[in-house]
């Protein structure tokens, strides 16, 4: 263990991004071709680096707090910036085309928003402190504000913009007004003093669970919960898709930690005060979730609501991990974050295949733009039957595993009518999902549908990896959610 003050070694991955983050719009700023070829490249060798360091700090076990217990490094930090930097990574290679199609990289900024919005991800994934956790998450929102507006003459794009910095503002604010609640109750913005303020009955409690509620729906914002998902539909979009598959894929892992941080290592003592909030919020996510997605033509839009339902399971996961006992089970917050990487997984194909898609001109985020796709590319067409079939929770994709580990975990916990709630809102989730499935298979391809290459790019290679994954890891879970369990249970303290 290591134990340092100010100890700059534990911190190098988040030193060092921002270092590159800095060194990449000075690229940016710089370079002078079009397409910002240079740029592109300096951020995929910049993540690169980073991936390689925090790989190295996790096998090296590299654990323990620093600057004055504001920042730690465990294991579930290390897991989840590996996943946040995968995620970036492959984000960028899908979107590279997009952007240069619609002049979005040259002087935009594109490479080094999405940098600093990762930074901000790793510094809430390390927090331990209140101050830490909102500065790392207003550093990851003011990026991503940045970039839905990023598009200047879609009006589209303007409109997203201006709701998710109003809407993610307020959220903000909402957030902070329940930390200094909490430090008004218990004296201590460290989350392991939060915890030993309630151990020792020294926290004036109706303070602290007035500070609660704010907390949670702030949380509930980030994540898309409802009542808080107004904003997630709009900007999923219209928001350029690049920008929607950044949004929607690496920052649900930083609210994820910041969730687990909050609730359970700093508040679960309170679990009972906390519980049913997760659950009127699980209910109504997938309930809005899957009916209002009935409805949608816009496939980004359903892609919206699809994730108000998922955040549904995993809120189901969170809230199952104390019982009515008050025991608390490390494998139900580990069934949420398998949920949760299993999600973000899919997340990138989904948008993955609209990104490669997508031509000069034509978004293609009609469902109507996918008929007859397999006419036009029998592969591409598969790929997105593997999506909406574990999207859906059919086997043997990894869909249906996440969801079957979550159910478990509810029923164990005592929340049988959970349980079967969210089988039934799941079977009605089913029905849009096949829909995209029968617009490909049985429907005829429109007249003036763009041409598709026969070849295989890059970026398909990698988006075909992406859906093997979907698949193998549906028939072999168990090493993936290993992990996700020693992972939990070596650096959550209950």
């Amino acid at each position: 263990m290591i134990e340092n003050q100010f100890n700059f070694a534990m911190a190098l991955p988040e030193i060092l991004l921002c270092l590159l983050a800095m060194g990449v719009l000075l690229v940016d700023a710089f370079a002078r071709s079009k397409d910002s070829v240079l740029s592109y490249a300096a951020s995929l060798a910049s993540l690169i680096l980073i991936l390689l360091v925090v790989l190295f700090q996790w096998n090296a076990d590299v654990s323990g707090s620093t600057f004055y217990q504001m920042y730690v490094a465990d294991s579930l930090g290390h897991f989840l910036k590996v996943g946040s930097v995968i995620a970036v990574i492959v984000t960028l290679i899908y979107s590279r085309q997009y952007l240069v199609d619609r002049n979005m990289v040259k002087g935009n900024e594109f490479y080094g928003l999405v940098l600093f919005c990762l930074l901000g991800q790793f510094v809430m994934i390390s927090a331990s402190s209140t101050l830490t956790i909102y500065l790392g998450l207003e550093l990851m929102s003011l990026s991503l504000y940045a970039l839905v507006a990023l598009r200047r003459d879609s009006l589209n794009s303007a409109e997203a913009a201006m709701k998710y910095f109003i809407l993610g503002s307020l959220a903000s604010g909402v957030l902070l007004y329940g930390i200094s609640l909490i430090y008004g109750a218990t004296g201590a913005i460290h989350l392991a003093a939060i915890m030993q303020s309630l151990q020792s009955g020294e926290a004036e409690l109706t303070v602290l669970l007035l500070g609660l509620v704010f907390v949670v729906s702030g949380i509930a914002f980030k994540f898309g919960a409802v009542p808080f998902h107004m904003w997630v539909p709009d900007v999923y979009q219209g928001a350029p898709t690049a920008v929607a598959l950044t949004i929607g894929s690496a920052p649900k892992f930083a609210v994820m930690a910041m969730a687990l941080r909050f609730l359970i290592e700093g508040l679960s003592d309170v679990a009972i005060s906390w519980q049913p909030m997760l659950i009127i919020m699980a209910v109504l996510s997938l309930a809005i979730g899957n009916i209002t997605a009935l409805l949608q033509t816009n496939f980004k839009r359903l892609l919206g609501y699809s994730t108000i339902s998922h955040i549904g399971f995993v809120l189901l996961g969170l809230l199952a991990g104390v019982d009515a006992n008050g025991q608390v089970t490390s494998g139900a917050y580990a069934t949420a974050l398998f949920y949760l990487v299993t999600y973000v997984l899919t997340t990138l194909a989904s948008f993955g295949i609209i990104l490669i898609l997508s031509r000069a001109g034509f978004e293609s985020e009609e469902i109507s733009d996918f008929k007859g796709l397999n006419r036009r590319s029998p592969w591409l067409a598969f790929g997105v039957l593997i999506l909406m079939f574990s999207l859906a929770g059919i086997p043997p994709f990894v869909g249906f595993y996440a969801k079957l580990a979550v159910l478990q975990s509810a029923v164990s916990a005592g929340h049988v009518w959970l349980a079967v709630v969210a089988v039934l809102f799941s079977l009605i989730g089913a029905f849009y999902y096949l829909r995209v499935v029968k617009v490909m298979y049985f429907d005829e391809p429109a007249e003036d549908a763009p041409a598709l290459n026969s070849s295989m790019s890059f970026r398909e290679g990698v988006l075909s990896i992406n859906n093997l994954l979907i698949l193998v890891l549906g028939i072999l879970p168990g090493g993936l959610m290993a992990l996700c369990v020693q992972v939990i249970d070596a650096s959550l303290k209950f």
